[in-house]
């Protein structure tokens, strides 16, 4: 009974064994094969703008290395929802991946309801860029430092105006950050985007802004606007003379708004990894490396489990802010 008891249990581990080398040979089997048909990339804005401009870059670099196509979808909408939704509610077989910006790790916390959660409802693939905002001023403007404005706008509470690109944009997180830690109360002016913060600026219509580096880098150069403080944790290559917020104040601060990608919770690790090591080589090629950082992005390049750790943190940093500030959308 003993010797037959052995030799069932040696049997035993024996299937299990074969049992999930087969499974493992048929997973690589199938990350080997992916992709069979075109992978769909939403976006959650329109044409243009923010992280359409970089998954356009890949896109077509990524669907020759692969051999199928990558279509772009912009889904707009609701802040960024409408594409959260729509990718979230995707199949889990990774031929549908979203391209994100901040207002998905954001818009679960400022509004007041949303149909997806960025960690339980996404795996991350990678983190393609991030850009800073810049705290910038009209060049003829009397403010010539960041404690000088903390010093103006807690000698006139309430009178000094930034302007933003929204109600939940990077312009309006990094300015409600700023008052928060300032202990400063100023006016916020939301707009539509980032023409019309550079228009306001310019027609003295608001006294300052914190729009992100690649919307303001051409005013930077032409001289027509000033930056005081850039919001991440080192200098930008573009504006070396430009300190940071961590330089200026105390407490200091830093937010970056990142592009990556995520697909649905359930896609399989192989075709994660596949899917990140392709794109990975394309954003070391210098002829599209090069084009982003002249621009303001620095290339990011993550690995998924990086790129989970970045989507993690800023949910909460930007759970904090709204916590903070009472910005809230309806």
């Amino acid at each position: 009974m003993l010797h037959a008891a052995a030799r069932m249990l040696a049997l035993t581990a024996s299937i299990l064994t074969v049992g999930m080398f087969g499974a493992a040979h048929v997973r690589a089997q199938d990350a080997a094969g992916f992709p069979n048909k075109p992978i769909q990339v939403i976006v959650p804005f329109p044409a243009g703008v923010g992280v359409d401009v970089v998954v356009r870059i890949i896109g077509p670099r990524l669907g020759a290395s692969l051999g199928q196509s990558v279509v772009v979808e912009n889904r707009p909408g609701a802040g960024g929802n409408i594409g959260h939704d729509l990718a979230a509610r995707a199949p889990k077989d990774g031929y549908t991946l979203l391209g994100t910006a901040s207002n998905f790790v954001a818009n679960p916390s400022l509004y007041r309801k949303v149909n997806y959660d960025p960690l339980k409802d996404f795996v991350p693939v990678i983190g393609l860029i991030r850009t800073p905002s810049v705290l910038v001023v009209p060049a003829d403007s009397p403010i010539k430092s960041v404690q000088e404005l903390i010093a103006l706008a807690k000698a006139s509470p309430g009178k000094i105006s930034y302007a933003s690109g929204g109600n939940g944009s990077m312009a309006h997180f990094s300015g409600e950050l700023f008052k928060t830690l300032a202990g400063v109360d100023m006016l916020h002016v939301p707009y539509k985007g980032a023409p019309d913060i550079m228009t306001s600026l310019l027609g003295k219509q608001t006294d300052l802004a914190f729009p992100v580096l690649v919307s303001v880098l051409p005013q930077l150069k032409a001289g027509t606007l000033r930056a005081l403080g850039v919001t991440s944790t080192k200098r930008s290559p573009q504006l070396p003379d430009v300190p940071t917020m961590y330089e200026v104040m105390n407490p200091g601060f830093d937010i970056e708004s990142e592009n990556g990608m995520v697909a649905p919770a359930g896609v399989r690790p192989e075709v994660v990894a596949k899917l990140n090591a392709e794109i990975v080589k394309i954003l070391r090629d210098p002829a599209v490396s090069g084009p982003l950082i002249a621009n303001g992005f620095e290339v990011v390049g993550s690995t998924p489990a990086e790129f989970g750790a970045r989507l993690k943190n800023d949910v909460a940093k930007f759970a904090d802010i709204v916590s903070k500030s009472g910005a809230k959308v309806d």
